[in-house]
C-alpha cells in the first residue's frame, strides 16, 4: 500500500543529461525497476546537489532516512535558479526546519524540530503548494509544521532532493507525485477485490495511490475512500489537503488519517431517487451490524461530496461541515 511504501522491488531512475547555459543538470524520469508501482526509491550523497524530477501535481509525499539535512527544492525547471523555493528538513544538526526563497536569508518560515529525522528509520513528510501557499507536514498529520504564503508565487513544475552537511539519504517518493512516471501496473492491495480490476488500496496522511477514483470536488479533487469507525467500514471522501478520509457516522463527520482508496474502478455514476440501490452498485463497506454500504455522492453547497449509501434508510449520507447529512436523491457508483 502506498502509505507503507511496500517493500517488494524498487523504482530507480536513470539520470538523463540536459545541457544548459549555466550548468549540466540531471532530470530523473526513466524507470529501471518497479517497487510495487507505488514509490520511487533513490539515494542522495553528502553532496548538496539536487536530483530533479517533474511534478505531476501540487504536492509531493515522501519518506527519507537521513541523520540531518534532507533538502527539497521546488523549481520551475529541472535546475537551480535564483527564483526557487527550498525546504530544509532537519537542518542545523537535525534541530530546525525552514522554507527558503530565492536561495537567500532570512528564511521565510522556520520551526524548531529537534530529532525530526532519523539515521535508522524512514520518516514520512508531505509538501503541498496551491495559490502561493506552501505547507510542509509530517505523514499522518493534518496540520503543517511549516507554512508560507507568497503573494507573487514562483511557478513550480519540478522538485529536487539532496542531502548534505555530513548526511547521505535514502528516499521513497510517492510515484503519483512524479510527472511522466507512466508504465506502472494497476495497484493491488491485500484486501477484497470487486468486479473488474477495482481494488481498495491502503493509504494514510492524504496519500493518493495511482489509479485512484476521483469522485467529487470541494475546492480540490475528492477521491473515493473508506475507513473503519466504531466497528463499521464506511465509504467517504479523501481530501488530500486535509490528509484524511472523512466518513459520516452517528450524526457527525469524522476524519480518519488511515484509510483505503478505491483504485482501478472503471465504473460510472448514475442518479438514484428514493434510495433504490441498483444490482450492479459497487460495494463500499458495511455497517457495524453487517449491512452492506455502497458509494454515493451528492451536490451540496457548491461541492460534490462522496458518502455512504444505506439501502435500509433509502438515503445517501455525506460527511460535510462537521455533520452527517442525509439525502434521498443522489448519485451512486455502479460497474
Amino acid at each position: 500500500a502506498i502509505s507503507r511504501f511496500c517493500s517488494k522491488d524498487y523504482v530507480v531512475f536513470q539520470p538523463t543529461q540536459y545541457s544548459s547555459t549555466t550548468r549540466s543538470v540531471h532530470l530523473y524520469h526513466e524507470p529501471i525497476k518497479i517497487r510495487d508501482a507505488m514509490a520511487v526509491s533513490l539515494t542522495t550523497e553528502d553532496k548538496l546537489e539536487y536530483k530533479f524530477y517533474p511534478c505531476s501535481s501540487g504536492q509531493i509525499q515522501f519518506r527519507v532516512r537521513a541523520p540531518n539535512d534532507a533538502h527539497i527544492a521546488l523549481t520551475t525547471g529541472p535546475y537551480e535558479t535564483e527564483s526557487m523555493y527550498e525546504v530544509f528538513v532537519g537542518g542545523w544538526g537535525n534541530s530546525k526546519s525552514v522554507i527558503r526563497k530565492n536561495r537567500s536569508k532570512p528564511d521565510v518560515a522556520e520551526m524548531d524540530t529537534p530529532g525530526i529525522l532519523s539515521a535508522d528509520e524512514l520518516r514520512g513528510f508531505w509538501i503541498r503548494w496551491q495559490g502561493g501557499n506552501i505547507t510542509v507536514g509530517k505523514e499522518g498529520e493534518q496540520m503543517p509544521f511549516l507554512n508560507y504564503y507568497d503573494s507573487a508565487p514562483i511557478p513550480i513544475n519540478h522538485f529536487g532532493v539532496c542531502t548534505g552537511w555530513g548526511a547521505s539519504g535514502e528516499w521513497l517518493v510517492e510515484a503519483r507525485c512524479i510527472g511522466g512516471h507512466g508504465g506502472y501496473p494497476n495497484p493491488t492491495a491485500p484486501s477484497e477485490r470487486y468486479s473488474g480490476s477495482a481494488s481498495w488500496c491502503d493509504a494514510s496522511g492524504g496519500m493518493i495511490p495511482p489509479g485512484a477514483v476521483e469522485g467529487g470536488n470541494d475546492g480540490e479533487p475528492l477521491f473515493v475512500g473508506r475507513a473503519s469507525h466504531e466497528g463499521a467500514l464506511l465509504p467517504g471522501k479523501v481530501k488530500p489537503s486535509h490528509a484524511v478520509c472523512y466518513v459520516a457516522w452517528g450524526g457527525g463527520e469524522h476524519g480518519k488519517s488511515e484509510y483505503q482508496v478505491l483504485c482501478g474502478c472503471n465504473g460510472r455514476w448514475i442518479p438514484v431517487s428514493g434510495g433504490q440501490v441498483p444490482p450492479n452498485a459497487v460495494p463500499g463497506g458495511e455497517t457495524e451490524d453487517g449491512e452492506p454500504l455502497f458509494i454515493g455522492r451528492v451536490h451540496h453547497e457548491g461541492t460534490l461530496t462522496i458518502g455512504k449509501v444505506q439501502a435500509s434508510h433509502n438515503a445517501c449520507y455525506i460527511p460535510y461541515g462537521g455533520a452527517e447529512m442525509s439525502f434521498p436523491e443522489f448519485e451512486i457508483l455502479v460497474d
